[in-house]
């Protein structure tokens, strides 16, 4: 049993995107932000202080690229809404 696995770096960026904007997205609610709003806020001006350091969210959110973010966000709701 051998066999190599073949994965696609979209699929792994995708996930780890995914992963790190429910864990901000968790932070967030848990501080009691609106994440929704806190996120957006971050994507539109680039300002990490609309991201809490707590659970290191901040973190988290800034060692993605913000336009990946939006590409990924973008991607997969016309996948899931075409």
């Amino acid at each position: 049993m051998d066999k190599t696995s073949l994965y696609e770096l979209d699929t792994i960026q995708n996930e780890l995107i995914f992963v790190s904007l429910k864990e901000v997205y968790r932070s967030l609610e848990t501080r009691g932000y609106n994440p929704i709003s806190q996120i957006i806020g971050y994507l539109i001006t680039g300002d990490p202080g609309y991201i809490t350091s707590f659970e290191n969210a901040r973190d988290k959110i800034t060692s993605l690229n913000r336009e990946e973010i939006l590409e990924v966000l973008l991607k997969n709701f016309m996948r899931k809404n075409i």
